[in-house]
């Protein structure tokens, strides 16, 4: 975009970043809190989705962070591989990895994932993050010996409650009010509720918060203690592999979900370019791994708070990572009074959205060849991993379109007649291959004796060698059971041919 045009929005893109801003505070801990990862990491991947991938990327109102959909790979991930440390290097090979999509235009590979499976991962995600944030929600401190009821926070669990109700409040509400209430967002007035609880309730025994139920990032961050490196030593790891390829693809799919989704809601229906999104993506994950942070992607929540808000360029995610930074630099003894427990009640908020019990139902009314992919890649995410419950959901899709292939390899139409022979007319479907070998062979076989055959392949573009056989086996029994055979085909009639390659041959000359 055009300098002047990019001054000349200016005053659109600061409202809009501020917006953002307030947003993706609380979301940027959240998401680090959920991923059982240092919090400070959900801001250094807020900050270089931002300022990093804003700058690269062709999306014009597409903002980018850390996910709450990745917040379940990081989790198990960290405790998979031993430390953060290690968990770091997979953040930034998965970045290579991203790099190498977008260089090899894999952008299209959104498009290669039935849409029951990305629906199935976000649920699975989604319910994991709801399950995890229960313990804070409460405030529960592990320490304490006794049963639930005993390691429940009184504080933490107040105030919980009362940042659900201000975030319900204000979605089923206030929203629907006034302009003020979209642009001042739930989770940020439910996080200024529980700083303001915090400081009034400090000293309380009973009522006041812990510093262990506390947001803790680093108040001081001039001897740059808040980076933390990758461990390079691990890289011949092959789980650290893995985890990087799962790494790669969960935020390649989640970005071109976002990306979809952003360039439907954009005023001005500008298109992103998916291969330059996987490149900056790569780049982001890159740096945000080399310095501590938690994987990034283009994510729905600050993007579309973007769009509402007025954004128009890429200025306004740019800003929003700026001020993520003064804000760090500024008031991290702010931050830090965030109670934990407001987090997890935005993050149990998330989890219902991605997750909630509609969904399911419509994904059943959708009919079993949806439902299923979906329920396997749900069920198979939380029972075992993430990886392999996607790698359940698409071989479940595949199957079903393999079973669709075998029954519509071919349509039949009889013609009875008492007087003479019956007339068939089998018509091939337009792509026929050798998992339609045994439908078209048993039809075959059934046909009787003084039978005339029409076999229609004016559709048909492919038949597989397999089927070829098939065909010319049966013209070769036919003549012994009186059969008539006469291919219809979009250059003209063959009639009691030799073989389906010499019908063929004549087609394609």
């Amino acid at each position: 975009m055009k300098n002047t045009n990019f001054i000349q929005h200016l005053k659109s893109d600061i409202p809009a970043s501020i917006v953002v801003f307030f947003v993706a505070i609380p979301l940027c801990l959240g998401i680090a809190l959920a991923s059982g990862a240092p919090l400070f990491s959900g801001l250094i991947a807020g900050i270089i989705g931002g300022i990093v991938v804003g700058a690269i990327s062709g999306s014009q109102i597409g903002v980018s962070g850390p996910a709450a959909g990745l917040a379940a790979i990081v989790l198990s991930a960290i405790e998979s591989l031993g430390g953060f440390e290690t968990f770091l290097l997979a953040v930034v090979l998965g970045g290579v990895i991203q790099f190498l999509f977008g260089i090899l235009k894999a952008g299209v590979i959104g498009y290669y994932f039935p849409s029951s499976v990305i629906k199935g991962m976000l649920t699975g995600i989604g319910l994991i993050i709801f399950i995890k944030q229960i313990p804070y929600f409460f405030g529960i401190d592990k320490t304490i010996t006794g049963g639930f009821m005993e390691q429940i926070s009184p504080g933490a669990t107040a105030i919980a409650v009362v940042s659900m109700g201000i975030l319900l409040l204000w979605e089923a509400v206030l929203v629907k009010k006034a302009k003020i209430f979209r642009l001042i967002q739930g989770p940020l007035v439910a996080v200024a509720v529980g700083i303001i609880y915090t400081i009034v309730t400090a000293g309380n025994p009973q009522w006041g918060i812990s510093s262990a139920q506390l947001v803790g990032i680093p108040e001081d961050i001039a001897n740059l203690s808040f980076v933390t490196l990758p461990n390079f030593a691990a890289i011949n790891n092959p789980e650290v592999w893995i985890i990087a390829f799962t790494i790669a693809l969960v935020a390649s799919l989640e970005t071109l979900l976002c990306v979809e989704a952003t360039d439907k809601l954009d005023p001005d229906k500008r298109e992103t370019p998916k291969n330059r999104e996987l490149l900056a993506q790569g780049v982001g994950n890159i740096l945000s791994g080399m310095i501590g942070g938690l994987p990034v992607t283009q994510v729905i929540v600050r993007s579309s708070a973007n769009i509402q808000s007025g954004g128009k360029t890429k200025a306004a995610a740019v800003l929003h990572g700026i001020f993520l930074v003064l804000s760090v630099l500024t008031i991290p003894f702010v931050l830090n009074k965030i109670p934990l427990s407001v987090l997890a009640a935005i993050l149990l908020l998330v989890g219902y959205k991605l997750a909630k019990p509609v969904l399911f139902v419509s994904m059943y009314k959708l009919g079993w060849k949806q439902f299923i992919p979906f329920i396997i890649t749900v069920v198979g995410i939380i029972a075992i991993d993430l990886l392999v419950g996607i790698g359940l959901g698409v071989v479940a899709g595949i199957l079903f379109l393999l079973i669709d292939n075998y029954r519509n390899s071919h349509s039949v139409t009889v013609k009875s007649n008492d007087k003479g022979p019956n007339h068939l007319t089998l018509k091939l479907a337009e792509e026929v291959t050798f998992i339609n070998k045994a439908p078209i062979s048993k039809e075959l076989e059934r046909i009787e004796i003084k039978t005339k055959v029409e076999i229609d392949i004016t559709k048909t573009k492919y038949i597989d060698n397999d089927i070829i056989e098939i065909i010319d086996d049966f013209l070769k029994t036919s003549q012994e059971k009186e059969i008539q055979t006469k291919f219809i085909t979009e250059n003209g009639i063959a009639e009691n041919p030799d073989s389906l390659q010499s019908v063929l041959e004549r087609v394609e000359a």
